[in-house]
């Protein structure tokens, strides 16, 4: 390549190797052009994950793609005859201007396309042909579908077809049958799609509500096809849309329970996020401050000696969090901020979701466990997640519209730093710096 880069392998927690979490800034200098770096990490995980760039605005421009580790004893074993590299299914969106021009505008950014499996039409272009995902009739399918947006969220359906959701964001959840699935960028679902309408062929429907929602021309679009049956496009029609899609709904199937002691507030650490947008900077906030690359990334910081929050930079924008404590953060929304719904992701974690967007209940009996989180859109919601620091390192919690992150909307949870502070790191790592 001829510019900076780095990877992020979204969803992996990087248990004792923060430095591989691919954050330039956070946790490692950016690989320059014509320089390679080696990633090395072990991964005790199962579940549908994916990998990006994270630097700059980069994987806008493609460098994404899907991330899954299989579990030889999965628990949703029997609800599935078929899970393989055919039933991948990824969403993205597609721009006609590069990244970095897009990058410096301060205001709405409209998709051109939407891929489903890097393939996709727009309004007034060629016919190109259109992702296919082939099934044959009477056979239960796994669909691991990962929205690698840069931007929108979309509204994920099959026409005729249910879906059964059997794990959010590489987490088991207790099967829930819906219709649709609003997925924002970052989140991942597994769902189980039976088989089980006449052979024929059937639209897969990913549209963008906020900007493009239009399946005029294939748009939006891919293709479901039965063995057997025409190798033409669908006439079939949307719908039915009878049993919706809510996130409170879903349940983890193992250890349910969110960490701590219940009740908003009753974390060891308890901290507010408030995101807002500076109309004079056209900068995103959290807390009153803009996110800005430090000139020495976090961890390195660390392991040069700076170990608290007064020390390290960029300055307001870390927090430092205490070993093995439960913390709970909440991202209030006062219904003015732009550019929303705001997907919100922790790196190193998953985490509990004891208030969901579009609810004032909290759940810690059995709230969903994911590490991307949509903050909503009401001025009511006040989204709020829970987790154990037990993973040492500086981790970015940030918004994954990637122009918002662009614009500030981040910042780092400093994890107990003096452990962090002994955890090697490969020679090569530190070479990205020279």
């Amino acid at each position: 390549m001829d510019t900076n880069t780095s990877v992020h392998w979204h969803g992996i927690f990087q248990t004792r190797t923060n430095w591989a979490d691919g954050v330039p800034s956070v946790t490692q200098c950016p690989i320059k052009p014509q320089r390679s770096f080696l990633y090395r990490f072990n991964v005790g995980q199962t579940g549908t994950h994916w990998y990006h760039s994270h630097y700059g605005i980069q994987y806008c421009d493609g460098l994404r793609g899907p991330l899954i580790i299989y579990d030889p004893n999965d628990p949703h074993k029997g609800l599935y005859d078929v899970d393989d590299d055919r039933t991948v299914v990824t969403l993205s969106d597609w721009y006609h201007v590069a990244g970095p021009i897009l990058g410096n505008i301060f205001g709405n950014v409209v998709a051109n396309s939407t891929l489903i499996n890097g393939r996709g039409r727009y309004p007034g272009g060629p016919a190109v042909p259109l992702a296919v995902i082939n099934v044959r009739r009477g056979l239960r399918y796994r669909f691991r579908v990962i929205s690698m947006s840069c931007d929108p969220w979309f509204n994920f359906t099959i026409d005729g077809h249910r879906m059964t959701i059997i794990e959010a964001d590489g987490s088991e959840v207790q099967p829930v049958q819906v219709d649709s699935i609003p997925i924002f960028a970052g989140q991942r679902y597994s769902v189980v799609v039976t088989a089980n309408q006449p052979i024929g062929n059937y639209w897969i429907r990913s549209s963008t509500p906020a900007q493009n929602p239009s399946f005029t021309g294939g748009v939006n679009s891919a293709i479901l096809r039965y063995a057997e049956a025409p190798n033409s496009e669908p006439t079939s029609s949307p719908g039915p849309y009878q049993l919706a899609f809510d996130e409170g709904k879903l349940h983890p199937l193992i250890n349910p329970a969110a960490p701590g002691r219940p009740g908003i507030g009753n974390a060891d650490g308890n901290i507010r996020l408030a995101a807002s947008l500076n109309t004079s900077t056209r900068l995103f906030e959290i807390n009153g401050v803009p996110f800005n690359d430090p000139p020495t990334p976090v961890l390195l910081q660390i392991l040069s000696g700076n170990l608290h929050p007064a020390q390290l930079l960029p300055s307001g924008s870390i927090y430092e969090l205490p070993p093995n404590k439960v913390v709970e953060l909440s991202f209030p929304n006062n219904g003015f901020l732009p550019g929303g719904p705001h997907p919100i992701h922790l790196h190193g974690h998953e985490f509990s979701v004891v208030r969901v967007s579009g609810s004032n209940t909290p759940n810690f009996v059995n709230p969903v466990r994911r590490d991307v989180v949509s903050m909503g859109s009401a001025s009511s919601d006040n989204v709020t997640i829970r987790f154990r620091t037990d993973n040492p390192g500086p981790w970015i919690i940030h918004c994954h519209i990637d122009w918002h992150l662009h614009h500030g909307f981040a910042v780092v949870m400093a994890e107990s730093t003096a452990q962090a502070s002994r955890l090697p790191v490969p020679v090569d790592w530190r070479q990205l710096c020279n």
